[in-house]
């Protein structure tokens, strides 16, 4: 994948905005293979700003609440991947895609952050190693069990309330949609 530098790009979109080329004349002058880039681009620009256009130093790391927040703001107004991440404060419409795929396949259990990288080394290397876990017993898994039945009763509550007026649910959820995230400092 090719990354492009902010000043390239603030180039390219400042010789759209001027109109003298369109995107595909633009994609082919400056040899991008997809002319829908400089449309995500200038769709960032204008609406962030340079900050649009610049890439992310630090990873973001969002709540699974936010994120179905999200989706479900998707699925409702049938924004497209852009729209839905101006409407967030976004600036990688991929990133919501990426999260669609997953919901899709996982459910939300796949939205959680997973821990990357190799696990940490025992502090007594010669201690004999602990016995493995067994399975769940019945209770644990009828717990389990319990556990997201509530959360799916609880999502589709909200959906229903959602379907039902979906303008006095936007303002009564509105605060949850950004505060939800946990974000680093990008700087």
């Amino acid at each position: 994948m090719v990354k492009y530098s902010e000043e390239f790009k603030l180039k390219v979109v400042k010789e759209y905005l001027e109109g003298s080329l369109g995107c595909v004349s633009l994609a082919k002058k400056h040899g991008i293979p997809n002319h829908s880039q400089i449309q995500r681009w200038v769709r960032a620009y204008e609406a962030f700003g340079k900050d649009g256009l610049r890439r992310k130093q630090s990873k973001q790391v969002f709540s699974v609440q936010f994120k179905i927040d999200v989706l479900h703001f998707m699925k409702q107004t049938g924004a497209s991947y852009q729209d839905t991440a101006i409407s967030f404060k976004l600036s990688n419409p991929s990133l919501i895609a990426k999260w669609n795929r997953t919901f899709s396949k996982e459910g939300i259990e796949g939205l959680e952050e997973k821990v990357k990288g190799r696990p940490p080394m025992p502090k007594n290397r010669r201690a004999k190693p602990a016995k493995q876990e067994k399975a769940l017993t019945r209770e644990q898994q009828l717990e389990r069990e319990n556990e997201l039945l509530r959360l799916e009763n609880a999502y589709l509550k909200k959906l229903r309330a959602f379907q039902e007026n979906p303008d006095a649910f936007l303002a009564k959820h509105k605060q949850h949609w950004h505060s939800g995230s946990k974000k680093k400092d990008s700087d």
